[in-house]
């Protein structure tokens, strides 16, 4: 390790000893993003297309910084990159950095005359396309110069972006956090009840048991589950409630988006348990399925962001407008519970 030896008498370094210093003052801002951005996402292939950029480039900008600090930050494994004790030092000086720099940004961006103010966020698509329009109004009834920056991600994406502060906040559902971010803040917006779709053919009003009341055909497209593919606790307790409920189902899909899911529900394959948000679409509700009330808990929408954004504008409006957006929707047309359902919505 380099110290630093000091002239006390000049109270300067010596002339041998700079060498480190001026090394390590060469240190790029785009270097220590891109170091920043492979910390977090583990892999150089994530890192680059998070950043916008080539593979090689993150690679040879990576080296560079190595090459400035005199040590290596990562330990190179087949798809993996694990920080060495250098980098564990790092990482942390760097994230503190790059917050102070993005929060510089955001007040100086407030006195560019003639520049409007962004907002950047990346969200679930269900939660985008039935909140965000209408919260974007009444952002702009008080601050019609902002503008918005939107991209639909899955929440694991949302995550990454957040840590790299590629975006202000993320719309997800908590419950699809596989842990908890304790770097982020949470504010609710909405919950989002679950329902039983079904196709529109099948009708499950007033049915309290459907192996004798339904048609044959209809019972085994009852019996046929559609399932989603995104690990969380959430999901498995969603499975648990097929088993429960439904228990001579049997899957037949395994999706990775609740509108594939709903494609195969219209198609007449089977029935799901999806979020309401995901069955209502620009024209309103899936005209092609049936949604029924059920006893699953329902999707917490949270915007996740840094705690010292949260009293920020824009942001802090467009947050209260989704709060506001998110008491006022109209869910629309979600049946009662079928009758051999019902237990299990009292009992929660």
């Amino acid at each position: 390790m380099n110290i630093t030896t000091y002239d006390f008498e000049a109270g300067l370094a010596t002339k041998d000893d700079r060498a480190p210093l001026k090394a390590a003052l060469s240190m790029t801002l785009q270097q220590l993003r891109i170091f920043h951005a492979v910390a977090n996402a583990e892999t150089m292939t994530k890192a680059a297309k998070q950043l916008g950029l080539t593979q090689p480039s993150v690679s040879q900008q990576l080296s560079k910084l190595e090459t400035a600090i005199g040590t290596r930050l990562f330990i190179r494994r087949p798809n993996e990159m694990e920080l060495t004790e250098a980098g564990l030092y790092l990482l942390p000086r760097v994230d503190q950095v790059l917050r102070i720099l993005n929060e510089t940004e955001d007040g100086l961006g407030r006195f560019c005359e003639g520049r409007p103010a962004v907002i950047k966020l990346a969200g679930l698509d269900s939660v985008l396309r039935n909140l965000l329009p209408g919260a974007v109004r009444h952002l702009h009834d008080r601050l019609p110069g902002v503008a918005i920056d939107v991209q639909e991600s899955a929440p694991a994406d949302i995550v990454e972006l957040l840590d790299a502060r590629r975006i202000n906040f993320g719309l997800l559902a908590a419950n699809s956090l596989a842990q908890a971010h304790e770097d982020f803040l949470q504010i609710p917006i909405m919950e989002d009840p679950y329902v039983l779709a079904v196709p529109k053919e099948l009708d499950l009003d007033g049915v309290s048991d459907p192996a004798r009341e339904l048609s044959p055909a209809a019972y085994r497209t009852l019996n046929r589950s559609i399932h989603f593919a995104f690990g969380s606790t959430h999901t498995r307790r969603v499975s648990n409630w097929y088993d429960r409920l439904l228990p001579g189902h049997q899957p037949i899909v395994q999706c990775r988006s609740y509108e594939s899911a709903l494609s195969f529900v219209r198609g007449g394959a089977g029935v799901c348990v999806a979020p309401a948000l995901s069955t209502i679409g620009l024209a309103g509700p899936d005209a092609g399925v049936n949604r029924y009330m059920i006893g699953v808990p329902p999707r917490r929408i949270v915007a996740l962001m840094l705690s010292q954004h949260r009293s920020m504008e824009p942001m802090a409006t467009l947050i209260s407008a989704l709060r506001d957006v998110g008491r006022t929707l109209d869910m629309q047309a979600i049946l009662p519970t079928p009758a051999f359902l019902a237990d299990d919505v009292t009992s929660r």
